[in-house]
C-alpha cells in the first residue's frame, strides 16, 4: 500500500507522523506540490493525503491505482468528488479537530477590536501615555461583550462552540437560518433580521453556490454602523472590495478576517491594501494551534485506519 502526502508543509512544523507511517507500506511526504508535479506524484499511489491541493478530473482520470483521498481539512471544494465517485475513489475529510482553536481566535480578535487593543498598544509605543496628565487614557472606545448580540452564520460544531463561549460572556446569541432556505425553524432567525440585530456576526458556514459572496455591499449597508464581521470560514463568503469600502466609509465598525478568496493572495486583495485600524487581518491561522494541528493528523490516522478496515468514517464519497 503506497501513500503520498502532497502538501505536508501546510500543516506546520513539529507534528508526529509515526502512526500514519505505520499504516502503509510506503509513505512519501512532500512539503509542497506545485500543480505540474501532482500527476507524477500521485501516479501509482493507493492513498493520497492532502490539505489544499486541487485534485481535478484530469488528475483523477490519470490515477487508476488511487483508492482513497484523505483530507487534512473539513472543506472538500478542492476535490472533484463527482469524478472520485465515478472512479470508486473514497474521500474523507476531518471534523471537529480545531473547534477550540477557532473559538479562541474568534474571541481573541473580537476582544482586540471591542477593546481597541491595537490602537492603545500603538499609542503607548508612540509615547502618548507617557505624556498623559491622567492615570489612564480613554482615547478609543472600549465596549463590553455582555451588551452585544452575536449573530452566527453556520451552526455546526464551530458555531455551537462559539455560542457556548458567547453566552459565558453574557452575549445574546442568534443564529441565521441556513443560507439558501427560507426556513427559520429551530429558533433561527432570517438572514436580514440577523444583519439588522447583530453587533457581531461570525461566519462558520461552507462555501457553496448559495453562500458565495454572502456578504457584499447590500449586506454591509444593512448591518449596524458599529457592527463587527468575523470570517474564519472561507474567503469567498465575503466580497473583499465591498468590505474594504464599508470599513473605509464607516458603514460597519470593524472586521476580523482570517481567510481570503485566493490564498496566498499573490495577486493582491483589497483587504491587504486597507490601512484602517478597524481591520484585523490574519493569514488563515484561526485553526492552527499546535494542539489542533496534531488533532488533524490524528484524525487523518483514524480515517485511514477505518478505510483500510473497510469501514466508513467521515466519508464524503
Amino acid at each position: 500500500m503506497k501513500a503520498v502526502f502532497l502538501d505536508f508543509g501546510t500543516m506546520g512544523a513539529g507534528l508526529d507522523l509515526g502512526e500514519l507511517e505505520s499504516l502503509v507500506d510506503e509513505l512519501v511526504v512532500y512539503d509542497q506540490s506545485p500543480h505540474d508535479t501532482v500527476a507524477g506524484r500521485i501516479a501509482g499511489a493507493d492513498i493520497v493525503f492532502t490539505n489544499k491541493i486541487r485534485l481535478t478530473r484530469e488528475l483523477l482520470d490519470a490515477a487508476p491505482e488511487l483508492k482513497f483521498i484523505a483530507l487534512t481539512a473539513t472543506g472538500t471544494d478542492n476535490i472533484d468528488t463527482a469524478c472520485a465517485q465515478e472512479h470508486g475513489i473514497a474521500v474523507a475529510n476531518i471534523r471537529h479537530y480545531c473547534t477550540q482553536s477557532v473559538v479562541e481566535h474568534v474571541f481573541g480578535v473580537l476582544l482586540a477590536l471591542t477593546h481597541s487593543l491595537p490602537q492603545y498598544h500603538d499609542s503607548v509605543r508612540a509615547g502618548d501615555w507617557q505624556r498623559s496628565t491622567d492615570f489612564c487614557m480613554l482615547h478609543y472606545p472600549v465596549r463590553e461583550l455582555s451588551a452585544m448580540t452575536l449573530g452566527i452564520v453556520g451552526f455546526g460544531a464551530l458555531g455551537q462552540g462559539i455560542a457556548r463561549i458567547a453566552r459565558e460572556f453574557g452575549m445574546t446569541v442568534i443564529v441565521a437560518a441556513r443560507p439558501g432556505t427560507g426556513s427559520v425553524s429551530d429558533g433561527r432567525v432570517g438572514f436580514d433580521e440577523l444583519l439588522a440585530e447583530s453587533d457581531v456576526i461570525t461566519l462558520h458556514c461552507p462555501l457553496t453556490d448559495e453562500t458565495r459572496e454572502l456578504f457584499g455591499a447590500r449586506e454591509f449597508r444593512a448591518m449596524k454602523k458599529n457592527a463587527i464581521l468575523i470570517n474564519t470560514a472561507r474567503g469567498g463568503l465575503v466580497d473583499s472590495q465591498a468590505l474594504a469600502d464599508a470599513l473605509a466609509n464607516g458603514e460597519i465598525g470593524g472586521a476580523a478576517i482570517d481567510v481570503l478568496p485566493k490564498e496566498p493572495p499573490v495577486d493582491g486583495d483589497p483587504l491587504c491594501d486597507y490601512r484602517g485600524d478597524n481591520l484585523v487581518l490574519t493569514p488563515h491561522i484561526a485553526w492552527a494551534t499546535d494542539e489542533a494541528r496534531q488533532n488533524a493528523i490524528d484524525e487523518l490516522v483514524a480515517n485511514t485506519r477505518a478505510f483500510l478496515r473497510g469501514e466508513e468514517r467521515n466519508r464524503v464519497v
